[in-house]
């Protein structure tokens, strides 16, 4: 069963294989019949061009044909082994017959493109490649008949599609080269001889060479590279190969490039002049396009046809670039971007070239219809991902080229800038280029997996180094070849600098060179000869001058600078055309000699014909020629030179033998015809030459070769810097100007990009970027009033759209924002005075500090999502565009009116999305210098600096609006206060210098927003000590500005104090600050509405005393005392807060002990004598001298509070100062100490109560206050006695007792001697002599007041009291 299957598919196989053999016998049987039957057709009476019968047939043709018919269907073997000759000649005979009648001839063709598309032998077969070959022969070679033109195009039309099977059929690559140029040039023809006839037929040639094109080209990647073809001539040598492959390929290319300079006749007013055949120059265009297209980079590695595209092609499409049609010119450019993309390793300078005298010369012509195409192919190069960055290191980072990149920006910047209010099809297509140009840096600069760094900007240069000397990438590391580009970038910069010094002052321009750093020390010829020769612009008749000068260092110069030629291929009126072009020869003959030798020997070197005996030869026919140039193009010389007398002149000047006189000849005509330019044509601008593009082709062989570059962020950011300004003075013009939507959004994407990248570095334009976009926001407009601003604002869609704009780019890029800030703020002013931010701006919530830090998002307070998931960071201008098609779209005013919003209520949710708040309250993140820029241009608003204020109640808000927004930014960076606060501090101690300052309201708000910054500090865990001290320096400034603020802002001063006292007491640390609280304490407490909280926060804090150190205890008292002092003052507040004060010596006596005991911080009784321990104990000491020092603020305090009007406010105070003293008597009273106390307290007190007393007893009516004064007196004698007498023994030992004793007498006799006038005797009398008594017995029990000799202490008390209280005198001196 299974052997009967196997052997039906074998024998259905076999069917199937002769069925096919049977079919191609039928089908050439058929073919055969059809030539047969045309042959034998009785002919057209009618026409002339037919004998008629087959007799006049060639024989052989018709029994070539009978035999074939006689064994098609009896083949020997497989048609497939058949040498295909046996079957395609006969007919291909037909077609080249003479004897035949055309239509013969075309169906004779339709057979054969019938067997090559049936495939009926392949490349194996048996004599394929002869009759390959032989086809394309005979099909070439095809008779064609005159008929009618239908006929004939018929004819052509079968030849050109047998041409085509040829080309596709299995075996095509059995061509020889010969062959496939001759398809390649026969379909050419067929174009060409169709321009007059049916333009169907010239269609079809065309679409069929084209199609040819792209078949040979497309094999060229498969074709290896050959030894001849390095060599640089033309011939080919070696071994033909038997197959088409790259000698067809170059003179296919070669044929190409020909067409480009097909001319056409063209009658011109009567005139036949020649000019290029757009038509074919088209054709040729797209086939090369086509060509480049399909064979890719394979070009570059068949090094004729590379240099074919180089040298030809190039030259053709510079050539035509600047004269031809639009359509022309944008095929050229097609062509020149494929060649960028596949060759530009090798066409470096040939880009340079078509970019400069092409594409941005074209482009920057007027009213020229190439130029919108020049931009569009402008726009085309640098769409393309490498472009941009590649040219900019390539050419505008070498000094010796043209900055391409820098050009093309400035060029579409100036054709996109808006002229009138209509923007015209150009400037669009110039601004469509120049937003891609911005888009392309920014979408790669900005990537967040890019960690290349950023900095330095701008790049300095520090030392020397050849800035004509070219590294390879591949020769180090990718950073260090980014420095060397960025360093030879800023080489150029300066290069052009001394250019503009060097036309202005010849010397300045050199010394600018050395202070550059871009001539060595000793200087270096080269690099003067490089300046000379490659930077752009310069006089050249100082180049002339100094390069003719005989000093040896110019002469250098001159060799150096000669070098920089290429005289390769050149005749010698050429070369010296080129040289002398790049500087005017000086008149002085000798120095025109000493030029001419050096370029004489630079000409005979390079020379690669034996023409030129010497160098010498070379010199004299170079004057011969300058001469003839000043005879054949001088007016003043009448009789001109002829062609004979120029050769006779130059007889035998070749070592005694003649030069060719070819070559004579033709420099004779060269210089009649053209003259050589020697005057200075600096302003001119340059053409391509047959002379330039020489010198570029041999240039091109000793350059570097084109760079490819992977995007840098140092790179792009430089490069945009070249071009920043222009493209943000056009993106703000043509915003002013259009009215299309989608250009508005263009515009503010192409913004967002720009802030981009400007946010590594380029401050400077992102602040022009923000002031530009804020002049559309109608906020700036000084001189108009709020209600037209608001009226702008809400019926335009512009302004709706800069604002949002604006600040979307501040809170993404705020960090990297400088100058703008000023810009920004009065923005916000103008928004606040039209009541459209929200009030939320001016809130700071402390929790969020954290959160802001970290992105999240804060709908309210305006938090920014910087990565919002929706607007990825790659391309984040796009998140504008969805917020305007959100709301700034007309559909969205639509449905918002729909709604029934007001406008009003459609501003407001404009700015909303805005997120003001986000821009102060996210600031934690900010930098430094951010920061301060924004604080400097707070304050200057806030003082008033360029404000018009129209009413009062106007300034105190905006002023209060900005110290709000400085306590918020304060606030959410208070961690790193001290790292920007004292400029805060000197810009607000400037502020007040402003010729217009007005301390109110700005010192009140200052210190109101210093004090709720005062407060966020001390919430902290672990507030700041400097903090702190920066804080309360600026807080005494603002009250010391105007003191009368105080009073003003009293209530929110007292209860901010109160939170301070009560929640962080213990997170004050400085003097300056307890002392500002305290003092500012005492000052806003005095006020009726503050009293209560202000005496009840001291009372408190007093009360407590876990909070009084050493550092605040006198600030305290003294606030203390201020209270106290006060007119009508609570009674009850007063005493307790005397018992508080002398309560608090408790502390002094703590204070003053752990000073001494405390082993680790000061003196210890039981330490030893070694230096550290009286180091310590010196410490100690000191302390305890403070701490008396204390004790004794604390008694004057006691002391000026005895003399208040109150009676029982004096003798309170009189004894809380007792008490102070009994407390106090542990302290460290020294005799010193004790004394001194004395002097300053008690016996001030006396004297000053007495004084007082006596006062009182002068006036009418004051006996009351009299006898009450005196009773406070009485009290403080009882107080000196019992103070006197408690520290009796450490004053006595005081060396200065004796003079204190008798103050205490005379104090006491002053007292008992007071007249009290008409209110009668002082009851003093009555107290005194009882305080004596008992001081002097208490003296002499602890006989200190004993008779002693040599003291004379017991004979002055005696006198002393028989002076003041002589009752008593027995009583203590009985033994006198």
């Amino acid at each position: 069963m299974a052997k009967t299957e196997e052997e039906d598919n074998k024998n259905g196989s076999m069917s199937r294989f002769k069925r096919r053999e049977l079919a191609i016998s039928c089908m050439l049987n058929t073919e055969v019949g059809s030539v047969l039957a045309v042959i034998r057709r009785a002919p057209d009476l009618s026409s002339q061009f037919y004998p008629n019968v087959e007799d006049n047939c060639d024989p052989n043709i018709l029994q070539s044909l009978k035999s074939l018919r006689a064994i098609i269907f009896n083949p020997q073997q497989e048609w497939r082994t058949i040498d295909p000759s046996m079957y395609i000649s006969p007919f291909l005979d037909v077609a080249q017959s003479d004897d035949v009648p055309a239509a013969a001839t075309g169906v004779a063709l339709s057979a054969f493109q019938k067997i090559m598309k049936f495939n009926v032998f392949d490349d194996k077969t048996p004599g394929a490649k002869e009759m390959i070959n032989s086809s394309v022969s005979a099909i070439t070679g095809c008779r064609l008949e005159k008929t009618d033109h239908v006929s004939e195009d018929a004819v052509m039309m079968k030849i050109l599609i047998s041409l085509t099977s040829i080309m596709r059929h299995k075996a095509s690559f059995l061509l020889t080269d010969e062959s496939v140029c001759t398809l390649v040039n026969i379909c050419f023809q067929v174009v060409q001889q169709s321009a007059g006839r049916g333009d169907l037929l010239q269609r079809t040639g065309r679409f069929i060479m084209h199609d040819m094109i792209q078949m040979i080209y497309s094999r060229l990647p498969e074709i290896e590279v050959h030894d001849w073809e390095n060599e640089e001539s033309d011939t080919e040598e070696g071994s033909l190969d038997s197959r088409f492959g790259i000698r067809s390929a170059v003179d296919i290319f070669h044929f190409l490039c020909s067409l480009l300079n097909v001319v056409e006749v063209v009658n011109v007013e009567g005139l036949m002049s020649q000019t290029a055949d757009e038509n074919v120059q088209l054709f040729a265009l797209v086939l090369i396009n086509s060509a480049i297209e399909l064979s890719g980079d394979s070009i570059g590695k068949h090094p004729k046809l590379l240099r074919m595209v180089q040298d030809d092609l190039f030259h053709h499409l510079i050539h035509y670039g600047t004269c031809s049609s639009p359509l022309v010119l944008s095929m050229i450019c097609s062509t020149v971007l494929n060649i960028y993309h596949f060759l530009r390793r090798s066409v470096r300078l040939q880009l340079e070239s078509f970019f400069s005298f092409v594409l941005l010369k074209v482009a920057s012509l007027s009213t020229n219809q190439l130029q919108e195409v020049a931009l569009e192919g402008i726009t085309n190069f640098c769409r393309h991902p490498t472009f941009i960055i590649e040219v900019y290191v390539n050419y505008d980072c070498d000094p010796t080229l043209h900055s391409v990149f820098e050009e093309m920006g400035k060029v579409l910047c100036k054709n996109a800038f808006p002229g009138s209010a209509v923007l015209t099809s150009l400037q669009v297509q110039a601004f469509e280029g120049l937003v891609s140009i911005i888009h392309n840096i920014a979408d790669k600069i900005d990537k967040d997996d890019d960690t290349s760094p950023s900095g330095p900007y701008p790049v300095e240069i520090t030392e020397y180094r050849p800035y004509w000397v070219e590294k390879s990438k591949e020769d180090v590391d990718m950073d260090t070849w980014v420095d060397w580009v960025r360093v030879k970038k800023v080489q150029k910069r300066k290069l052009l600098i001394a250019g503009n010094h060097y036309n202005r002052d010849h010397k300045k321009g050199l010394e600018y060179l050395k202070f550059s750093n871009l001539i060595s020390d000793p200087p270096d010829p080269k690099a003067y000869a490089i300046f000379f020769r490659y930077a752009p612009k310069l006089d050249k008749t100082t180049i002339g001058e100094f390069l003719g000068d005989p000093d040896p260092f110019h002469l250098e110069v001159l060799r150096e600078f000669t070098k920089t030629f290429e005289f390769n291929g050149m005749v010698l009126d050429s070369a010296l055309r080129t040289y002398l072009e790049s500087f005017r020869l000086p008149g002085e003959s000798q120095k025109i000699s000493r030029i001419l030798e050096v370029f004489s020997d630079r000409f005979f070197d390079q020379q690669a014909s034996e023409i030129f005996v010497s160098k010498d030869i070379v010199m004299v026919l170079c004057y011969s020629v300058i001469m003839l140039n000043t005879d054949q193009h001088n007016p003043q010389v009448k009789k001109k030179m002829t062609e004979e007398e120029f050769l006779r002149n130059n007889r035998g000047i070749n070592d005694g033998d003649d030069l060719p006189r070819e070559y004579l000849s033709d420099l004779f005509q060269s210089i009649s015809t053209s003259a050589i330019k020697l005057e200075d044509e600096a302003n001119v601008p340059m053409e391509m030459n047959p002379n330039r593009w020489i010198q570029l082709i041999n240039r091109s062989k000793i350059i570097e070769p084109f760079a490819l570059v992977n995007f840098d962020r140092r790179l792009g950011r430089d490069m945009f810097a070249s071009i920043a300004g222009p493209s943000v003075a056009t993106l703000s013009a043509i915003f002013e100007q259009a009215d299309d939507e989608e250009i508005l959004h263009e515009c503010i994407e192409a913004s967002f990009s720009i802030a981009r990248i400007a946010q590594y570095g380029l401050e400077d334009t992102l602040d022009e970027i923000i002031c530009s976009f804020c002049k559309f926001t109608t906020l700036l407009n000084p001189y108009a009033s709020p209600e037209e601003t608001l009226y702008a604002f809400s019926h335009d869609m512009k302004p709706k759209m800069a604002t949002l704009a604006v600040f979307t780019i501040v809170n993404t890029f705020k960090s990297s924002i400088r100058g703008g800030w000023k810009t920004i703020i009065e923005c916000l002013l103008k928004l606040k005075r039209l009541k459209l931010l929200p009030q939320s701006i001016v809130k700071f919530d402390p929790t969020s500090e954290e959160s802001t830090s970290h992105g999240e998002n804060n709908d309210e307070g305006g938090g920014f999502q910087h990565h919002d998931s929706k607007f990825p960071r790659q391309r984040r201008s796009s998140g504008i565009i969805g917020r305007f098609s959100n709301f700034l779209s007309m559909d969205n005013v639509e449905e918002s009116l729909s709604l029934g919003m007001s406008e009003f209520e459609q501003n407001t949710k404009i700015i909303q999305q805005c997120h003001i708040g986000s821009i102060f309250s996210g600031s934690s993140s900010l930098p430094n210098e951010t920061i301060l820029s924004l604080g400097r241009s707070l304050i200057s608003s806030a003082a008033g600096k360029g404000q018009k204020f129209s009413t009062a109640i106007e300034e105190e808000e905006t002023v209060a609006f900005c110290w709000d927004l400085i306590y918020i930014l304060a606030s959410a960076n208070v961690r790193r206060f001290v790292s920007f606060w004292p400029q805060y501090h000197d810009l607000i101690l400037g502020a007040a210098q402003f010729p217009l300052f007005s301390p109110i309201p700005f010192a009140e708000k200052a210190i109101m927003s210093l004090m709720k910054i005062c407060l966020r500090h001390l919430s902290l865990d672990q507030p700041d000590k400097v903090t702190e001290e920066l804080i309360f320096k600026s807080i005494n400034l603002m009250w010391k500005l105007e003191k009368e603020i105080l009073d003003s802002c009293c209530e929110f001063l007292i209860q901010s104090i109160n939170k301070i006292l009560i929640d962080y007491p213990s997170k004050l640390q400085t003097h300056l600050g307890w002392k500002t609280i305290m003092h500012l304490l005492s000052v806003t407490g005095r006020h009726p509405e503050t009293y209560g909280l202000g005496v009840d926060t001291l009372i408190n804090l007093m009360d407590e005393g876990t909070h009084i150190t050493k550092n605040n205890y006198a600030y305290c008292i003294d606030c203390a005392f201020g209270f106290v002092a006060l007119k009508n003052s609570p009674q009850e507040k007063n005493l307790k807060l005397m018992d508080l004060m002398s309560e608090s010596v408790h502390l002094l006596v703590q204070w003053c002990k752990a000073a001494y005991s405390d082993p680790g911080s000061s003196f210890s009784m039981s330490s030893n004598a070694s230096s550290s321990s009286q180091e310590e104990q010196y410490k100690a000491i000191n302390y305890a001298n403070f701490t008396m020092n204390l004790f004794i603020k604390l008694g004057e305090a006691l002391r000026k509070t005895s003399l208040a009007r109150r009676e029982e406010i004096r003798n309170h105070a009189i004894e809380s100062l007792h008490r102070s003293f009994s407390l106090a008597e542990e302290l460290c009273f020294t005799p010193s100490n004790c004394i001194n106390c004395f002097n300053l307290v008690i016996f001030a007190m006396v004297d000053d109560l007495h004084e007082k007393m006596l006062e009182y007893s002068r006036r009418d009516n004051a006996e009351r206050e009299t006898r009450s004064m005196e009773g406070t007196l009485k009290l403080a004698m009882e107080v000196l006695s019992e103070v006197y007498l408690q520290f009796l023994s450490p004053i006595s030992e005081s060396p200065n007792y004796r003079q204190f004793w008798l103050g205490i007498l005379r104090r006491m006799d002053t007292c008992m001697k007071a007249d009290l006038g008409e209110y009668g005797e002082s009851k003093m009398k009555d107290v005194i002599p009882e305080l004596l008594k008992k001081t002097i017995l208490k003296m002499k029990e602890k006989e200190i007041l004993v008779p002693r000799e040599g003291d004379d202490l017991w004979e002055i008390t005696y006198i002393q009291i028989q002076w003041i209280a002589p009752s008593v005198k027995d009583e203590l001196f009985p033994d006198v």
